[in-house]
């Protein structure tokens, strides 16, 4: 059954959205069909389906609910943008930044909105992974991480960018094109031993797409 994530949300004007809720499209949250909605793995917090059209009582709180993910999840990113702002050597004492637990669907739209950030410092991305438990993730977060890892050159990842284009191969062949087109030799270096280690595991198309990028 589709887990309908909130990275599929689509930016614009408010109409029809309960005051405060912000610009994203509510379809783009949920299915016209009626499909489930999970708050967690394998929890459901509620369902709509053909034979049960929702009323405008449930319309309403439903709205109510993805407005309140898509706001927390804009406040996560603000939180993130000023710790990377943050010196290294703060001349004074600042209030540490809280971060909230997020669904797996939030996390996922948070790594999205902070890979249109130009720098990430070490430190930040440090504090990230901590954070959200990144490579415990799953394959659709830890794709995301990964792509923050290699944008920012963040080294000590490294190990996580390997485990995934081996572990996940039909969702690495993207990432192998992020670590070529860098031009970090480093980094051509890690996609070229992935590869070898993984060529003869993955399906025939997949490897030749690789292999044209690779070589």
């Amino acid at each position: 059954m589709a887990i309908w994530t909130l990275r599929f949300l689509t930016r614009r004007e408010s109409s029809g959205w309960p005051q405060g809720c912000g610009r994203f499209s509510r379809s783009a949250l949920f299915p016209a069909s009626g499909q489930h909605f999970y708050s967690h793995r394998g929890q459901e917090t509620f369902s709509r389906t053909p034979e049960q059209p929702a009323g405008p009582l449930q319309r309403e709180r439903q709205a109510g609910e993805e407005c309140g993910l898509a706001r927390q999840v804009s406040a996560e990113v603000e939180k993130w943008v000023r710790v990377n702002r943050r010196p290294r050597k703060r001349k004074r004492r600042e209030t540490e930044e809280v971060f909230a637990k997020l669904l797996p669907d939030q996390l996922l739209l948070l790594l999205e909105h902070l890979l249109e950030q130009t720098t990430l410092n070490p430190r930040t991305l440090q504090r990230l992974e901590r954070t959200y438990h990144l490579p415990e993730q799953d394959a659709e977060v830890r794709h995301r991480w990964c792509e923050l890892v290699v944008k920012h050159k963040y080294k000590k990842a490294y190990g996580h960018v390997e485990r995934f284009l081996q572990e996940d191969q039909a969702m690495g062949i993207y990432l192998y094109g992020e670590l070529m087109v860098n031009e970090d030799a480093r980094q051509q270096q890690l996609a070229r031993k992935c590869f070898e280690l993984s060529k003869e595991q993955m399906d025939r198309s997949s490897a030749e797409v690789v292999a044209e990028m690779l070589f």
